[in-house]
């Protein structure tokens, strides 16, 4: 059973990227929680090589929240789909907001739902050049409100291990063997022939913020996408589903991030690419 035929028998169906929840569905589930979280899909619109889509990292991260959604209690968004992209400036199609106005639209989603009673927001972050998605959640967290990004740069690498993803996070930047897994797993008729033999590795990239992606990479890709496989993407969700159990009781109990972190050896104990990478 798909994750969409899953969370449709529970709560309320999704049609692409969108829930289709009604106003009772939310009501209904927030009914039984100790706390209302709803779950946010941060994205971007931006170059992804030759084979994967513009909106690469926007499908990445509605897959792994629909799949939180699927498990835990809490209320799905529609993602934020163009965000900061600006390293990818130099290839058509690319589409990007400045991070002040991510800043906003962030703070206003979350301003909006406590409004209507959910108090705590988690951004499921996509894209690595949300750098800003960090600074919203210091901010809010220092005023006393709950909000929390994930998944970590741990939770990545727990799941990389999890899932027999070869490629270290350093050099997996970008349309690379991650996010070719969770794609070839969520949405396989979306990539075009060529990901097989586009493998690229630059993984110095300490001038990346000044001089861009060009400065590494004519494809775009920087990575081994030829390593993806549909089964390392259905294990990359399901470890950041495992992954999520800790942010859950942390944001359900009040206790700290240590009095709520899974035992050692789960896959949430220690931690795309593209979302932990140095910008893409």
């Amino acid at each position: 059973m798909s994750g969409s035929q899953k969370r449709s028998a529970a709560y309320g169906p999704v049609h692409g990227l969108l829930p289709a929840d009604t106003t009772e569905d939310v009501r209904n589930r927030g009914a039984g929680v100790s706390r209302q979280i709803a779950v946010l899909p941060v994205g971007s619109f931006e170059q992804h090589g030759p084979f994967l889509p513009l909106v690469t990292d926007t499908l990445v991260a509605c897959a792994v929240a629909r799949e939180i959604a699927d498990t835990y209690p809490v209320h799905l968004l529609p993602p934020v789909t163009i965000s900061c992209s600006h390293e990818h400036a130099a290839w058509p199609g690319t589409v990007s907001i400045s991070s002040v106005t991510l800043h906003a639209v962030v703070r206003d989603i979350a301003d909006s739902l406590r409004r209507s009673g959910v108090d705590t927001l988690v951004l499921v972050n996509g894209h690595g050049g949300n750098y800003v998605l960090g600074n919203v959640v210091q901010e809010s967290s220092a005023r006393g409100e709950r909000m929390s990004l994930f998944p970590a740069p741990e939770d990545w690498e727990a799941a990389r291990r999890h899932a027999g993803v070869v490629t270290s996070l350093l050099t997996d930047m970008h349309a690379g063997e991650i996010e070719t897994s969770i794609l070839l797993h969520t949405h396989p008729e979306l990539l075009r022939t060529g990901y097989e033999t586009s493998d690229h590795i630059a993984d110095d990239r300490r001038q990346l913020l000044t001089l861009g992606m060009t400065a590494y990479t004519d494809s775009g890709v920087i990575g081994r996408p030829s390593l993806g496989s549909a089964e390392k993407g259905k294990e990359l969700l399901a470890s950041l589903v495992d992954s999520f159990g800790a942010y859950f009781s942390m944001l359900t109990s009040g206790s700290t991030a240590t009095e709520a972190a899974p035992p050692a050896g789960s896959a949430g104990a220690t931690g795309s690419a593209d979302a932990v990478s140095d910008g893409a």
